[in-house]
């Protein structure tokens, strides 16, 4: 399997206008399906779009990070440079005890590559939360990078899969995942009194769960988080609550009151997908369905200004 994307070179790059509006932007993650959502965030900084408050899941809150620093391609780069490299998603990862995803060489050594813009990120300008579930109580926790004590290990914690990651501990508590107990965050917008909502979605919008599907992994929860009954329900009950969040979703999009960007065509990339021409088609897919709804973007944002 070819090792490098055909078309690297001309994946966008450069720095996001510093021009902040109001609003919040909302990403869902799904792993590697997550590209769509970084070519979304590309288009919408290289047209000035730059929401006042960003929340991401998982793959989200990563993606997340790098709109809020303003580096436009250092998401798409990163991963399609170093997708088949070991550190980053693989074995020496799950040797490191981190589950598939090298954290450590994500925020450190890939950094080297490709410095992430700590001064930018930490400006008061923007707000950035990463959406992670507390295991003992099986609720969401939204780290915000201007009250947490560490918003990279928050991410940490939002992206770490339930069955192939360690927990993450954060001032005495065990998290996971932040997609077990909130795969799209809206409601915390909404929650948070903004006005002008983007949701970015890493699935169609018809796209449902198969109820029964986690249920074939119960016997393996019950044995890996017996100490955790509440985090046991919840990850039993994702798959119905996550289709509840779709129709709620669809009604908000219907009213108008919320703005979605999903993917226009089936994804057919695997959450740990090995291919760089289809996860390069896939941010690609992401960056045009922007680029051609961008009046539409703009006439949302401009009409919610005096709601």
């Amino acid at each position: 399997m070819n090792k490098i994307y055909s078309g690297f070179h001309q994946l966008p790059h450069g720095n996001a206008s510093t021009m902040v509006q109001e609003g919040c932007i909302v990403l869902e993650g799904g792993a590697f399906r997550g590209l769509y959502g970084e070519g979304v965030l590309d288009a919408l900084m290289l047209e000035n779009i730059n929401l006042r408050c960003t929340i991401g899941v998982s793959a989200g809150a990563m993606n997340g990070l790098n709109y809020v620093s303003g580096q436009i391609g250092r998401s798409i780069r990163m991963n399609l440079k170093y997708r088949h490299d070991k550190r980053y998603v693989g074995r020496k990862a799950l040797q490191n005890g981190e589950g598939l995803i090298g954290f450590a060489f994500a925020f450190h050594q890939a950094d080297q590559e490709y410095p992430f813009d700590k001064k930018r990120f930490f400006q008061f300008d923007r707000r950035f939360i990463a959406v992670a579930t507390n295991c003992e109580t099986a609720e969401p926790v939204y780290f915000e990078k201007d009250h947490c004590r560490d918003i990279f290990q928050a991410v940490q914690a939002s992206a770490s899969m339930p069955f192939i990651s360690k927990m993450v501990w954060m001032e005495g508590y065990p998290y996971l995942d932040g997609g077990c107990s909130d795969k799209i965050p809206f409601a915390w917008a909404l929650g948070e009194g903004y006005k002008k909502i983007i949701v970015v979605r890493t699935r169609p919008l018809s796209y449902r769960k198969k109820t029964d599907s986690i249920t074939r992994k119960l016997p393996l929860e019950k044995t890996i988080y017996r100490p955790y009954p509440k985090f046991i329900k919840a990850l039993e009950e994702m798959d119905v609550n996550y289709n509840r969040q779709c129709e709620a979703l669809e009604m908000l999009q219907e009213q108008k009151r919320i703005y979605v960007i999903a993917p226009s065509q089936p994804v057919t990339v695997g959450r740990l997908e090995p291919d760089l021409e289809k996860l390069g088609s896939l941010y690609w897919m992401g960056y045009y369905d922007t680029r051609r709804q961008i009046q539409d973007i703009r006439r949302y944002l401009k009409e919610n200004e005096s709601i």
